[in-house]
């Protein structure tokens, strides 16, 4: 019976050194791999944003956010969060897309601002997916931004290189996360900037991480899909829709396509560009907008800062290189000299050169500034 008592004992014991070896051996490597990883300052400094971006709406919330029960997943997700109050962009910073606003007022904001009278319906409720397309520099960033901010949603601005992680089984994890986190922080717009780089059409040279991601993502969007309570929206911007994959485009059906912008929009544009800009009478806006044919809103924008940049230009030639004397603050705020048609001129033809040399303007461009 002793010797039988003496060799349970030396089992248990035996199990419990094996239990504290297995255990100090894991987490040795653990250390060590995190030690190793690369990414690991960054993980850690994504958390800490995520826990303070998920503060802040809890408190401007009326329903308090359980940021304890997020997972190491959500949490790098939720770095992502953009606060409602960190949104500058609204409606009446786009000019010239005033049907395309009307219509996403219809289509998306009203049904979730007012899900009440909608309540019988499920032909009426917003789109699980919302797509934007068209050429670069038209706003459909702006318009993503200002859809989140007009119809008070939490708004994650998702950066997809986050989901591609180099364990094995990693990526996955991080695409469930993005919808879980937005179902529990719901109504959220998930918006995927360049979409066509992370859902592009599958195909057999596909890496099989790439492949399982892309099915992940996609069958929690069919999650998405059959609930009709869920306010959750993917919204996705492109200027190459013709690279998605069928599957995609079938989970977005609210598509919107934004143009180049034509004269009467590039009026608009330019006015508002210039709104509260000090400009010279000489300044033809109607002439710009003839001229500018080819250009979007980003590169008119540019065009006009181009403009102001010459004058700064010409105020440290005559200040700076020449002063004066002792002359206070005032006197050099003064001094700055409004935009002027001619530094607009200028501009334009620097950045006309610029776009013919790169092949996205035709030599061919009416010019009506002279």
């Amino acid at each position: 019976m002793a010797d039988t008592a003496f060799s349970k004992v030396e089992v248990v014991g035996l199990v419990v050194r094996l239990t504290l070896v297995s255990a100090v051996t894991f987490l040795s490597i653990k250390w060590i791999m995190n030690q190793v990883d690369p990414t690991n300052k960054t993980k850690k400094k994504a958390r800490r944003r995520a826990e303070e971006q998920l503060k802040r709406l809890s408190a401007s919330s009326n329903a308090p956010l359980a940021i304890e029960k997020l997972n190491d997943y959500e949490m790098m997700i939720a770095a992502h969060l953009v606060h409602p109050q960190d949104i500058k962009i609204s409606w009446q910073d786009i000019a010239g897309l005033e049907s395309l606003i009307q219509e996403l007022r219809e289509t998306v904001i009203l049904p979730i601002q007012r899900k009440e009278l909608f309540a019988d319906s499920q032909l009426t409720t917003a789109p699980k997916g919302v797509l934007l397309h068209g050429p670069p520099g038209c706003g459909k960033t702006l318009i993503a931004k200002a859809t989140a901010k007009e119809a008070g949603t939490r708004f994650i601005n998702l950066d997809v290189s986050i989901l591609t992680d180099k364990w094995y089984g990693e990526s996955p994890k991080l695409a469930a996360a993005v919808f879980t986190l937005a179902v529990k922080i719901q109504p959220c717009i998930v918006f995927i900037d360049e979409i066509d780089s992370f859902l592009r059409a599958r195909a057999t040279a596909d890496h099989e991480a790439t492949a399982m991601m892309k099915a992940q993502f996609m069958s929690l969007w069919d999650g998405l899909l059959t609930d009709h309570n869920c306010t959750v929206i993917i919204m996705g911007a492109t200027n190459r829709p013709q690279d998605l994959d069928r599957a995609i485009l079938r989970r977005m059906p609210a598509t919107f396509h934004i143009a180049m912008p034509n004269v009467a929009q590039r009026r608009q544009i330019i006015r508002l560009i210039l709104e509260n800009e000090p400009i010279s009478e000489d300044v033809d806006i109607e002439a710009l907008a003839r001229s500018t044919e080819g250009f979007s809103g980003s590169d008119l924008r540019e065009l006009c800062r181009n403009a102001s940049v010459y004058r700064v230009r010409d105020y440290l030639r005559n200040h700076i290189e020449h002063p004066r004397g002792n002359e206070d603050d005032d006197v050099y705020h003064d001094a700055l000299r409004p935009i002027t048609m001619e530094d607009l001129k200028f501009s334009f033809s620097k950045m006309r050169e610029n776009k013919i040399q790169c092949g996205s303007l035709p030599v061919q461009t009416r010019i009506d500034l002279d």
